[in-house]
């Protein structure tokens, strides 16, 4: 899975900007800014650091089914993993 880190703890920050960082070409390991936000294209991620990272309290998990996006939400970061297969806004 492609991960994409987005460095804020601002849920309403995260929500507004979330389209723009989804659309957003990156390349491995390339960070740059939306609306003032630093966001950075994190690599491949294996399935098993979703479940492992599921399992802890401090962290927020949801589910964007029509995409088959799963967001994680912890300390200061919110990480978007997408499905290598899919292609969502570019």
């Amino acid at each position: 899975m492609k991960c994409i880190a987005v460095y804020t703890n601002d849920f309403e920050v995260f929500s507004d900007i979330y389209e723009k960082v989804l659309s957003t070409p990156l390349a491995e390991n390339e960070e740059t800014e939306v609306e003032g936000v630093t966001i950075s294209e994190s690599g491949d991620v294996p399935d098993h650091y979703i479940e492992r990272m599921r399992t802890k309290p401090d962290v927020v998990v949801m589910k964007v089914r029509e995409q088959n996006i799963t967001i994680l939400q912890h300390g200061e970061v919110f990480e978007i993993f997408i499905p290598e297969n899919e292609n969502v806004l570019h």
